[in-house]
């Protein structure tokens, strides 16, 4: 699948271990480099529903249209479709199967506690 970035500064931190350390600590780097690499590796969003360890799931409420990956808990690899139209279903869902094209937004905790 192909992988862009929000920002540099997340195109740095994915590309540059250092700079992951340094952003997330040493086992969230790990962990999100890791999910990196199975969304790279991916042909579509629906096969990394298909990894277990990354509980890939779509969101809800005000990050509609967005997806979660888990790296460490509580912390996520955010990701949108990054595809224009964004390929949908019949009933107006995002359709997992047809998303070859990803942007990752952030790798943080939205739990908000």
């Amino acid at each position: 699948m192909e992988v862009r970035f929000k920002s540099r500064r997340l195109e740095r931190a994915f590309n540059r271990e250092k700079a992951a350390v340094c952003e997330w600590g040493k086992e969230n780097a790990d962990r999100a480099l890791q999910r990196y690499l199975d969304l790279r590796a991916a042909e579509c969003l629906a096969d990394v529903f298909l990894l277990p360890a990354a509980r890939c799931h779509e969101l809800k409420g005000n990050r509609k249209g967005q997806f979660a990956v888990y790296c460490r808990h509580p912390f996520r690899l955010v990701l949108v479709p990054d595809q224009d139209p964004v390929p949908r279903t019949a009933d107006g869902g995002i359709d997992p199967a047809k998303v070859t094209k990803i942007r990752i937004i952030a790798v943080e905790d939205y739990h908000g506690r």
